[in-house]
C-alpha cells in the first residue's frame, strides 16, 4: 500500500513536550511517563525561545504544553511567562500535586497579555476507576485542581478516556453530574481520547488511509517540539514522538514544509476518531 501523507495547511498550534518525567506512573500513558523518566528530556526557556519566536513568524495561533507532567519542570513558569507574551497557551496536566503546589505561582501569569488555559485529566467520572490507574486520592486532587483554577479565573477543560462502544451522550451526562457536584460549570468542555496503543508497539504497520477531509487531523495544523539526546527536534504529531520516522528535523521553518506520513500505529485510530489534544480540532 502506498503511504498516505497530510500536508500542513497552516501552523495553528505548536506543541511543546516538556519531557516524559511525571509525578505519576499510569499504566496506560501514551508516553510511558513516570517519575525520573528521561526518554524525552526537560526543556529550558533559553532553548525554546527561538522556536516560539519562529512559530509566531509562521502565524501560529496558540502554544500547547504536554508531558509527562509540565508543572514539574523547574523552568515552566518562566517558559509560560514568555510564551504568554506572544500567544495564548494551553497546558495538559494531571491536576494533582504539582498543580496544587504551583497555583500561587500560576496566578501571576494572569498579568500576561494572552490567556492561559488548562486541560485536566479526569479519565473516568468514577473515582475508584480513575484512581485504580492514577493512584489513590488523585481523583480528588484533580477535582480540587479544577476548582482552584476556576476560582482564579483560568479557563479549564477536562480530558477523558474513551471506552469501546460507549454511549457518548450518557458519558457526557455523567460528567455533567460530576461537574455539578463539584460546583463547577456544567458546560466545561470534556475532550474524549481514544485508545491509541502503548508506547513503541507495532512500529511498522500498513499506512492509514487519509481522510477525505484531513483538516481535522492534528498533523494538518500543528507540530510538536521535543528534546531528545540534548537536541530540540520537531515532530509531525504529538502522538508519534516514539518513532524517529516522524522526526522532521531541528528547524521549525523546514518542518512546516514537510508532510506527515500516516504510518504510525496510532494514525488509524486518529483518523477514525479525530484524536486531538487541540483547542482547534
Amino acid at each position: 500500500m502506498t503511504a498516505s501523507f497530510v500536508s500542513l495547511h497552516q501552523l495553528s498550534e505548536l506543541w511543546i513536550h516538556t519531557g516524559t518525567a511525571c509525578n505519576l506512573e499510569c499504566p496506560f500513558c501514551l508516553e510511558g511517563s513516570r517519575p525520573g523518566d528521561n526518554r524525552l528530556e526537560r526543556i529550558k526557556l533559553n532553548e525554546i525561545k527561538p522556536y516560539l519566536d519562529a512559530a509566531v513568524q509562521l502565524g501560529v495561533q496558540r502554544f500547547g504544553f504536554t508531558g509527562g507532567e509540565p508543572l514539574i519542570v523547574k523552568d515552566i513558569v518562566r517558559i509560560l511567562e514568555y510564551a504568554l507574551s506572544l500567544k495564548p497557551c494551553l497546558i495538559l496536566s494531571n491536576g494533582t500535586a504539582p498543580l496544587l503546589k504551583r497555583v500561587h505561582q500560576l496566578q501571576q501569569l494572569k498579568a500576561q497579555p494572552h490567556p492561559l488555559s488548562f486541560r485536566i485529566s479526569i479519565d473516568y467520572p468514577d473515582e475508584r476507576r480513575h484512581d485504580t490507574a492514577r493512584g489513590w486520592g488523585n481523583f480528588a486532587r484533580a477535582i480540587e485542581g479544577l476548582q482552584l483554577l476556576h476560582a482564579q479565573g483560568f479557563a479549564i477543560s477536562v480530558a477523558r478516556q474513551m471506552d469501546t462502544d460507549e454511549n457518548a451522550a450518557d458519558v457526557d451526562e455523567t460528567y455533567r453530574q460530576l461537574l455539578r457536584k463539584a460546583k463547577l460549570p456544567e458546560d466545561i468542555r470534556v475532550v474524549p481520547l481514544p485508545e491509541l496503543g502503548k508506547l513503541g508497539t507495532e512500529s511498522h504497520i500498513e499506512p492509514s488511509p487519509a481522510s477525505t477531509d484531513a483538516q481535522h487531523l492534528m498533523c494538518s495544523y500543528s507540530r510538536m517540539l521535543l528534546k531528545r539526546c540534548g537536541q530540540l527536534r520537531v515532530y509531525s504529531c504529538a502522538f508519534t514522538d516514539d518513532d524517529e520516522r516522524f522526526d522532521l528535523g531541528g528547524s521549525l521553518q523546514d518542518a512546516v514544509k514537510q508532510p506527515a506520513c500516516l504510518q504510525h500505529q496510532r494514525c488509524r485510530q486518529c483518523v477514525r476518531f479525530a484524536a486531538s489534544y487541540s483547542e482547534a480540532g
